[in-house]
């Protein structure tokens, strides 16, 4: 395999528009990792159709299976429309305090992704929501304490794995405690490493062996790091996650479009130094231009560095080898994909939580 392959291999790519542009077909072609979708994908005419459409593409893609990503968790981050199972806030969930009740609505919520074809759901939050000026967790966490969270994001996991959907914990080593959005700024967290151990780190610990994938956060641990995001941090990612934690899954980097990275060490910059720290994928979720960006980063870094290029190889042999483990999905026409939906166990589940949360 050449170097500008398994460069592309640890990237996963976002694009504007509706419909799928020639450029990911021919890094598919060339071994691109995945995708990620958004709302902004499906439009808003037909939004359905258009959805199905876009990811039957998608699907076909590669040697073996993409990487299929969208973050479909409830609540608030809701990229697809009814007759997806239109989930509450996981705060709801948590409240309703019933973790069978959870893995049903994740399993519905699976069911239904995987119809489309997504075989990636960057969900659960597995964030503690502690502080109540966060502006971007809140109620996207099941709770306010580590053993509420772990109580219902392990069932919510399960739930999409009985789907057939990896699951994906969300944002190491935790988002939870900030008082500023990571997609607008770079937040730090001041608490010492015992404060970690007892709030932010338990969901983690509990996610190895759970969770297949988890995200990092754009967020400055001064325990750990006081120079960098977590996400760049070999300290955090290396050090703590994979040693300390010992979680032996895929680590993937929140969006490197983000402003808490892109602002202050730039895209490119940003791709190397997540693979040195020990991510082994990469999210750039929206222009395709950075992308390029990134994988001319990434081999050039290589073409220079053994160490940093045996790292970058370790990194897409993970992704290699969980993609080979993924089924082809060819999601079926639309009109047999509403039924689908519609019959399927969303509704039902979406009736008894609606009853139970009053």
């Amino acid at each position: 395999m050449s170097l500008s392959s398994t460069a592309l291999g640890v990237l996963v790519a976002g694009f504007s528009g509706t419909a799928l542009p020639g450029e990911i077909e021919r890094l598919a072609a060339r071994g691109l990792a995945g995708t990620i979708v958004f709302k902004r994908n499906f439009g808003a005419e037909r939004p359905l159709e258009t959805a199905a459409t876009l990811l039957a593409r998608i699907a076909a893609l590669g040697d073996f299976p993409l990487l299929s990503c969208i973050d479909e968790e409830g609540g608030r981050v809701r990229r697809l429309g009814a007759p997806v199972p239109q989930l509450p806030r996981a705060r709801v969930l948590g409240a309703i305090d019933d973790p069978a009740l959870t893995e049903r609505a994740a399993f519905a919520l699976g069911h239904a992704l995987d119809a489309l074809g997504v075989n990636v759901d960057f969900a659960p939050i597995i964030d503690v929501d502690t502080n109540p000026e966060n502006p971007i967790i809140g109620d996207r966490a099941f709770g306010s304490t580590p053993e509420q969270v772990v109580r219902h994001a392990l069932p919510f996991a399960a739930g999409l794995r009985r789907a057939g959907i990896l699951s994906c914990g969300k944002h190491f080593p935790g988002h939870g405690d900030t008082d500023l959005d990571s997609h607008l700024a770079l937040p730090r967290v001041p608490h010492g490493r015992e404060r970690l151990d007892a709030v932010e780190l338990p969901p983690f610990r509990a996610a190895r062996g759970a969770m297949p994938l988890v995200m990092t956060a754009h967020v400055v641990f001064s325990a750990i790091e006081p120079a960098l995001p977590a996400t760049l941090s070999r300290k955090v990612i290396t050090d703590l996650l994979r040693g300390e934690l010992g979680y032996d899954g895929v680590i993937v980097s929140d969006d490197l479009e983000m402003k808490a990275v892109a602002d202050h060490f730039g895209v490119a910059a940003s791709a190397t130094a997540a693979i040195e720290a020990g991510c082994d994928v990469l999210l750039v979720c929206e222009h395709l231009e950075r992308l390029h960006e990134a994988h001319e980063a990434l081999v050039k870094r290589a073409e220079k560095d053994a160490g940093f290029r045996a790292r970058l190889e370790e990194a897409h042999g993970r992704i290699a080898a969980l993609r080979r483990t993924l089924p082809r999905r060819t999601p079926a026409p639309l009109p047999e994909l509403v039924h689908a939906l519609e019959t399927g166990p969303g509704p039902a589940v979406l009736a008894e939580i609606a009853r139970r949360a009053g």
